[in-house]
């Protein structure tokens, strides 16, 4: 999941929630939107390699 923060850069979130603090973790922080699609693609790729 990515969210746009109030700095104009965009942060990737996971998708499920950290059960223990019961918030997303932070996978990384993005100058631009395109990065952080990247980045996203690059995980999901590497999970099912």
């Amino acid at each position: 999941m990515i969210r746009k923060l109030p700095s104009g850069e965009y942060r990737l979130y996971s998708r499920s929630k950290n059960p223990k603090t019961g918030k997303r973790r932070n996978l990384g922080t993005f100058c631009t939107r395109a990065e952080a699609v990247q980045h996203e693609r690059e995980i999901q790729f590497f999970k099912r390699r």
